[in-house]
């Protein structure tokens, strides 16, 4: 496990799709829960293939292996707000990795 190296509390944001009750549909950001996490800066070779499949990475997040993230949410702490862009988790369930890419709000 890597549970002493998740240094970070973030909270998971997910979007949430309803209907509004006139045929149309209102979508919101939810507060589902936080996680422990541990961010980090990719390599420039991942990066590079990153950029060569279409995608941004800006940041790797590590997390428990039962942590609930998905593809789309978003992870926020510390002032910083990061987009999942794919969820991993390798064949002996150590840890999921989240790629991510840093959002950046106006006025940062």
């Amino acid at each position: 496990m890597i549970a002493h190296r998740l240094n970070r509390t973030l909270e998971v944001w997910r979007t949430i799709t309803t209907d509004d009750g006139a045929g149309g549909q209102i979508t919101d950001m939810v507060l589902v829960g936080t996680i422990r996490a541990q961010v980090s800066q990719p390599s420039v070779a991942e990066q590079v293939t990153a950029s060569q499949a279409g995608a941004r990475l800006d940041a790797i997040v590590h997390t428990e292996p039962g942590a609930d993230v998905r593809r789309g949410d978003e992870l926020r702490g510390d002032g910083e707000t990061y987009r999942v862009t794919a969820v991993v988790s390798p064949s002996r369930p150590a840890y999921r990795r989240a790629n991510c890419e840093r959002i950046q709000h106006e006025g940062q």
